[in-house]
């Protein structure tokens, strides 16, 4: 799989920046739903969730750019 995202192009500074972007609509994403929900009463909960949900992508974006820095450096 790496070997193919690194064939369509995709270098590992790319999901550097989906992963640091991932954490910030983490934040924005949070703070939204907590302005649009803030009638019902579980609105803390669910913008909970939403930031949750989305700060769950860093940590694969980061995982990817690692393994595709490893794919760019490999002399084969």
């Amino acid at each position: 799989m790496i070997s193919t995202l690194s064939g369509m192009g995709v270098r590992s500074e790319h999901a550097y920046i989906g992963g640091f972007a991932s954490i910030g609509l983490s934040v924005l994403s949070y703070f939204a739903s907590r302005k649009i929900s803030r009638k019902d009463s579980d609105n803390k909960a669910q913008s909970d969730r939403w930031g949750l949900f989305v700060g769950q992508w860093a940590p694969t974006f980061f995982a990817l750019g690692i393994a595709l820095k490893l794919e760019e450096h490999d002399p084969s």
